[in-house]
């Protein structure tokens, strides 16, 4: 394990490589986001992941969901991405939950964090009411087109932020799903290792109309 995450060791210690082996993180949604997530957290020593999914691969999603590949098609994105996990790095369990949140949250488990990689704004009010339920942080991330909107939760009200109703995002480029996740997943692995992440603060990412990368960062209302 020391030779594997070497690099994260040098920059925190094995002291703290070792207390995440203690951590469960749930991440909801294996698609774009999802993926990219599980990839990251799952190669950094997480020691439980709880994937949550419902939805099969199809072939318009690979190009943006990097844990698939032509000739997954119609295969179990939960059970898919698990595998590619597990394979990368032999010290995580994952357990991959066929079916939607409302039915995780009816298995009466706790973990240390929820990371949101869905593209639904009432499946977040609910993992929103679910987590202050249970005292849970989590992590909302969100991709349209070319930009993408980040925050750690904790005590603001999703539903007070966001107007929560369906709605379908347009287009999606395959790189700000890659950039929004990596994000999240750096906040994530802070928070784990026990590092000062700042809360309750949206941090939105886009081009301007000069076509210039841009981050904005609001503080929301708690």
């Amino acid at each position: 394990m020391e030779e594997y995450f070497a690099r994260q060791i040098k920059l925190w210690g094995l002291e703290t490589q070792q207390s995440l082996q203690k951590k469960h993180i749930v991440i909801v949604g294996c698609g774009g986001l999802g993926c990219s997530l599980a990839i990251a957290l799952g190669s950094s020593g997480i020691g439980k992941i709880t994937l949550i999914d419902f939805d099969e691969v199809g072939v318009h999603n690979i190009h943006r969901q990097i844990g698939f590949k032509v000739g997954d098609e119609g295969r179990k994105k939960c059970e898919v991405l698990k595998e590619l996990i597990v394979a990368r790095c032999p010290y995580v369990e994952v357990v991959s939950i066929d079916g939607s949140f409302d039915d995780f949250t009816k298995l009466d488990i706790v973990p240390d964090l929820i990371l949101d990689a869905t593209d639904n704004l009432p499946v977040r009010a609910t993992i929103d009411s679910f987590a202050k339920e249970k005292n849970i942080p989590w992590i909302y991330g969100s991709v349209e087109e070319f930009h993408g909107q980040v925050c750690f939760f904790d005590k603001a009200i999703f539903s007070s932020v966001f107007s929560v109703k369906e709605r379908v995002p347009n287009g999606i480029a395959c790189p700000i799903v890659m950039n929004i996740a990596s994000l999240q997943a750096n906040l994530a692995l802070k928070y784990l290792a026990g590092f000062a992440v700042k809360k309750d603060f949206l941090y939105y990412v886009f081009f301007n109309n000069e076509g210039e990368f841009t981050l904005q960062k609001f503080n929301l209302p708690v």
